[in-house]
């Protein structure tokens, strides 16, 4: 096994690596000394429930779940056919694909953790302003006076793209003055649709870190703006970890077991690790050691893999040894 000088090094070079974590303990052990925990999650769940008839109502691509924003889990048998005969990869089981590219509203996995974060702040100031209590219908969220109330308040967000998509979207349909301050490597079609819904999109010269540090520079100038933060949310990652819940139940619809001995094993395009990081925690509590969850990243920017695998956490990044950074 290399050790960590000699991975850093070989990620420097651009090669394809594989790192197992070797300070990896049991589910139970490691949930019990995190901050967060299944009650966090339960909130979050209840607060996406009690804003699916405002979402419903909005979005009506999302009535077949009752305005859950949610996606189809799909076996891909003849990719795991392929994968056996062209890779040797030798896979006993099943293999699915979580279409999370299928999501209503923003069509990426960042759907499930902006659009909370922003429905979290939404409920916020509608309760502290009197103006819903939670057993209230949320449909009347999409009415123009709540729209009205919304409009005086503005989101801010750094984002390479998918991100900004959901927290425009869903912040736009809410009422709200929306600016999402983009990195160089944003693609145009997300910034025409974010254009398009009404959205002010602010186009940066340099990389992500650098479009978060100047809209979180922008929100702190107003009172009533709320930057949503991409490297630092607790919403965000709790909206994510919902996500393992509603996995759970869609594998035990198609009566997949997982236990000890039917491992689940689960592969996760990995950013800066918001995302991943709210699913693999909200997996490790419905399945514990049963779940083995791997972070996917680009060979430019294994922005997560490098902290773990140096031990430095946030204190380095990819740019530190050569690398663009560039997803």
């Amino acid at each position: 096994m290399l050790n960590s000088k000699e991975f850093v090094r070989e990620l420097q070079l651009r090669h394809e690596s594989a790192w197992m974590n070797p300070n990896v303990g049991s589910a139970e052990t490691a949930l019990a000394a995190l901050p967060l925990t299944r009650t966090d999650v339960d909130d979050a769940e209840a607060r996406l429930e009690r804003f699916a008839p405002f979402i419903k109502k909005v979005f009506p691509e999302t009535a077949a779940d009752r305005g859950l924003i949610e996606s189809p889990l799909t076996e891909i048998e003849n990719m795991r056919a392929w994968l056996n005969e062209n890779e040797g990869a030798q896979l006993a089981g099943k293999l699915f694909l979580k279409r999370d590219s299928d999501l209503p509203v923003a069509g990426s996995v960042k759907a499930r953790g902006g659009c909370y974060a922003v429905l979290k702040h939404t409920e916020d100031l509608a309760l502290a302003n009197r103006l819903v209590e939670t057993r209230d219908d949320y449909s009347v969220f999409a009415t123009r006076a709540f729209r009205n109330f919304f409009s005086q308040y503005e989101l801010h967000v750094g984002s390479t793209g998918n991100l900004g998509l959901s927290i425009g979207i869903m912040g736009a349909a809410l009422g709200y003055r929306v600016t999402v301050h983009m990195s160089a490597d944003a693609r145009q079609w997300k910034k025409d649709l974010l254009r398009a819904k009404g959205v002010t999109v602010l186009e940066y010269g340099a990389d992500y870190s650098y479009a978060v540090q100047k809209g979180r520079e922008r929100a702190a100038e107003d009172p009533r703006s709320y930057f949503i933060d991409d490297e630092n949310s607790v919403d965000l990652f709790l909206g994510y970890a919902v996500a393992a819940r509603r996995l759970k139940a869609q594998l035990a619809e198609q009566n997949i077991a997982v236990d000890e001995e039917h491992p689940l094993l689960v592969y996760i395009p990995c950013g800066v690790g918001g995302a991943p990081g709210g699913i693999c925690f909200g997996l490790k509590q419905e399945f514990g050691d049963a779940a083995h969850v791997y972070f996917a990243e680009p060979v430019e920017a294994p922005c997560m893999l490098l902290g773990l695998a140096s031990g430095l956490q946030n204190a380095i990044c990819v740019q530190d040894i050569g690398l663009t950074g560039r997803t």
